[in-house]
């Protein structure tokens, strides 16, 4: 299933191939950096990397923004608000906020695949306020509670 998404490039990215599946089963597209000049990210480091794109989502889809797997195991390049969210309603560039989580420098250049993005529909809650929840057997337990042996 394909869903039609309006994109307009923006100047600095103008040059730029706009994101593409890499193969026909992926459910990601790659985003690329449309910087001007390499953008080196020190160990703990992080950056607003600009893609040169603004998007038009249609009603009822968000966009979100993941890291690559690649790149996170390499390099220890991921997204600390991962996965980042684009609303439908969003209309300004599409920028991700990229980190170094590695232990050496790592250098972003112009046109490289820095994240992926993925169209998902999204679901609206509609709350029904109540004095009383239906049990379970987890209860209220979290945080690590399951899986344990009493």
């Amino acid at each position: 299933m394909s869903v039609p998404v309006a994109v307009k490039r923006l100047p600095h990215g103008a040059d730029l191939p706009l994101p593409a599946y890499a193969t026909d089963g992926a459910a990601g597209l790659d985003l690329l950096a449309a910087v001007d000049a390499p953008v080196t990210l020190e160990p703990g480091g992080r950056r607003l990397i600009p893609t040169g794109l603004a998007i038009a989502l249609p009603p009822g889809y968000e966009l979100q923004v993941r890291p690559r797997s690649g790149l996170a195991l390499k390099n220890g390049i991921t997204m600390p608000n991962s996965p980042g969210t684009v609303d439908e309603d969003y209309r300004g560039e599409l920028l991700v906020i990229v980190m170094n989580a590695g232990t050496e420098a790592f250098t972003i250049t112009r046109g490289m695949r820095i994240a992926q993005a993925v169209l998902a529909p999204v679901v609206r809650i509609a709350w029904r306020e109540t004095e009383v929840l239906p049990e379970t057997a987890r209860g209220a337990g979290g945080f690590g509670s399951t899986g344990t042996v009493s």
